[in-house]
């Protein structure tokens, strides 16, 4: 995610070309809105957007040979920008990576950062993935298969090392989990969802992101308490949110700007409520940060908000949902580092917040508190994902 300077090589020599091969990829998709490509945009210095080029990208161009009908699901993961990759799970079970690779993170047995996506060798018969800041998991038959940095104890191998001995280039298997059915990487810790509806954590265990009552770090998979009957977990930087199979919405771990939505800034090790949410068909746990995408389509939104990115035309912090008005039709959600992107009903993509290096998508470098149009009505986009503390996004 040795690295950084393996691209730059040959950035100079084909910077023109991958710009012009940009622009008219991004052409086409707006000329063909069928066009069946994942699409990318953003900051691209480490080959994160897997196009071929390390050139930042204003406007949304392909994932180098990736159709969205062959993705089953694709995450993003990276440091800001120092370290920042991408996970592919595609239908058939195999796993392909790109982007850095400073910790071993794709997962191909080198350090070498990658600009198009390749196959992870021995990678077969997946059924989750996620891409945490400096560390990958996956799903194989109820197994937990982790690689990357292991600094906080975060592969839950019984190790816990700092880099560079920390690096774990190839998958290796979570001790004593099974039947396992999600997993979410955080910045430095890990979690994993089983069959039973508990929730197990493990790493870094600073401001209670572990959820076993204390602040230690594990490096074995522990059971968060006072927790049952989940549904479906997401993971953000340093804090996780549950849904449970009566609809409650639970969240611990760091709560500086209000991520855990129960109406204060302090932290918490076990879980606890997040207030005034009903109707809850699907979470997004971002960076600092919360969105909860309910079963009409609405949104609400809770946490860091000072570029704008909760979408409810303001820049305060929000320590509760908060509904978003402008946001309907959702059909899923996705935040980076200072902005938010959302794909629609209707097959468009749109995005809010910050937007210094094009994040947004939509050709400017202007930031707004609005929601603007990166891929228009009928694209066929169903989902959208951006790189866990960056500025890099992804649709398909």
């Amino acid at each position: 995610m040795t690295s950084r300077r393996t691209l730059r090589t040959t950035a100079t020599a084909t910077a023109t070309l991958t710009l012009a091969a940009a622009a008219a990829t991004v052409l086409s998709a707006y000329a063909a809105p069928s066009d069946p490509w994942v699409r990318g945009w953003g900051t691209n210095n480490l080959g994160q957007l897997g196009n071929g080029s390390i050139v930042n990208q204003q406007t949304p161009a392909d994932v180098q040979g990736i159709a969205r009908d062959d993705v089953r699901e694709l995450s993003g993961g990276g440091d800001t920008d120092k370290n920042p990759f991408a996970l592919a799970l595609l239908k058939d079970g195999t796993v392909k990576s790109w982007g850095a690779n400073l910790t071993g993170q794709l997962g191909n047995g080198t350090t070498v950062n990658q600009s198009f996506p390749a196959t992870v060798a021995g990678l077969s018969g997946i059924s989750e993935v996620d891409a945490g800041a400096n560390h990958a998991l996956a799903v194989r038959g109820g197994r937990v298969l982790a690689w990357g940095s292991n600094a906080s104890g975060q592969l839950g191998n019984g190790v816990t090392a700092a880099d560079p001995a920390g690096v774990q280039k190839t998958p290796i298997e979570v001790q004593s989990l099974n039947k396992v059915k999600d997993v979410g990487a955080g910045c430095d810790f890990s979690a994993a969802l089983r069959q039973d509806g508990t929730v197990w954590a493990w790493g870094a265990g600073a401001n209670g992101r572990l959820g076993t009552g204390d602040n230690a770090a594990r490096n074995t998979p522990q059971k968060v308490k006072d927790l049952a009957d989940v549904v479906s977990i997401s993971v953000g930087c340093y804090h996780v949110l549950a849904l449970t199979a009566d609809g409650t919405v639970k969240s611990w771990g760091y709560n500086g700007f209000g991520q855990l939505g129960n109406d204060s800034v302090s932290d918490s090790n076990v879980p606890v409520d997040v207030a005034q949410l009903e109707g809850v068909a699907k979470l997004a746990a971002n960076t600092y940060n919360s969105f909860a995408v309910l079963d009409d389509g609405s949104v609400s939104a809770w946490g860091l908000n000072a570029n704008g990115q909760l979408g409810d035309d303001t820049t305060t912090n929000r320590t509760t949902p908060v509904p978003i008005d402008i946001l309907q039709g959702v059909t899923d959600i996705a935040s980076g580092a200072d902005y938010t992107v959302a794909a629609l009903d209707n097959g468009s993509v749109v995005a809010l917040g910050a937007n210094t290096v094009g994040q947004l998508g939509d050709g400017t470098t202007t930031s707004t508190r609005k929601a603007v149009t990166v891929l228009p009505a009928g694209s066929g986009i169903t989902r959208v994902v951006t790189t866990e503390l960056g500025k890099s996004s992804f649709a398909y």
